[in-house]
């Protein structure tokens, strides 16, 4: 696959896994606006010509995202994936396959599933603890593009102590009555009924600590859920290294509020995950082979 077509964002019409690059005329060049939450200069999202389009931006960004999974470790084993809703069939999801390594994965190698746990495109295996986690996240939650789960390190050992976030800086604001703690664990997530009462707990919220297990966070687009991901990772470490120096003060109601406007903003979460794509795209450029 040459430079341009890997650097193209979008698609022309086509089947589900569509590689042709779409001509420049069918892709809506991003506006940059202030925005008035954050006060920055955050471009708009793009706007595709064709649900083509959007799928191949969408599955170029899913995988960019596990290859961060994969640089960050968050690997464990078998264990952790993200989907992302079809644009066009939306009951339908594209997800990382079962058991291949989020450091080798590429554009080709993700797969499709239906509503019923089939893989409608793509050639590997379907791992079912995804299907239970994301299936029903994507049933009941029409406003949510895309949700990423893992079992990283310090969001378990929160979990394990049966504690959420607590505010104690601008960045832990974000999930400032934004979480949940999910303390029925069942073993591991392996039936549709565990699944949607993960989802059901949920609710509207932009993440969920589950106890003994992992985190789940979700996102009006990939880019959005994977950044809150990455932001929850970090605020857990915090949390525990303030917890084990001392009594950490945290921020007042009032001050969680004013922070979660800014840093709890969606459109500061999706622009925030293009510095990350630049950095992954720009190392592993093969990421993007179809």
């Amino acid at each position: 696959m040459n430079e341009t077509a890997r650097s193209a964002a979008a698609s022309s019409p086509g089947s589900l896994s569509s590689t042709c690059p779409a001509p420049s005329s069918e892709r809506t060049q991003h506006v940059t606006r202030h925005e008035s939450d954050t006060g920055l200069p955050i471009p708009d999202p793009p706007v595709f010509a064709s649900p083509a389009n959007e799928r191949r931006h969408r599955k170029q960004r899913l995988t960019a995202a596990l290859r961060l999974f994969g640089k960050y470790g968050y690997g464990e084993g078998i264990s952790g994936h993200i989907s992302v809703r079809d644009p066009e069939h939306l009951d339908h999801f594209w997800v990382n396959p079962f058991g291949l390594s989020f450091n080798r994965l590429r554009v080709a190698d993700l797969i499709c599933v239906d509503g019923t746990g089939t893989v409608v495109e793509g050639h590997h295996r379907l791992n079912t603890s995804a299907f239970v986690v994301h299936s029903p996240i994507h049933e009941l939650r029409p406003d949510v593009t895309a949700a990423a789960h893992g079992h990283t390190v310090h969001t378990r050992a929160l979990g394990s102590l049966g504690q959420l976030l607590t505010p104690l800086d601008q960045e832990s604001a974000a999930f400032y009555q934004q979480q949940v703690l999910y303390e029925d664990y069942e073993g591991p997530s392996v039936t549709v009924a565990q699944g949607r009462d993960m989802a059901h707990k949920l609710g509207d919220h932009r993440a969920l600590l589950l106890k003994h297990h992992g985190l789940v966070t979700v996102g009006e687009s990939l880019e959005e859920a994977v950044h809150w991901f990455f932001t929850y990772e970090t605020c857990a470490h915090i949390q525990l290294l303030a917890s084990a120096a001392g009594t950490p003060q945290t921020l007042t109601h009032e001050q969680a509020l004013a922070a979660a406007e800014g840093f709890g903003a969606p459109e500061l979460a999706r622009f925030s995950f293009e510095l990350l794509w630049e950095e992954i795209t720009h190392e592993h450029p093969e990421l993007l082979d179809e």
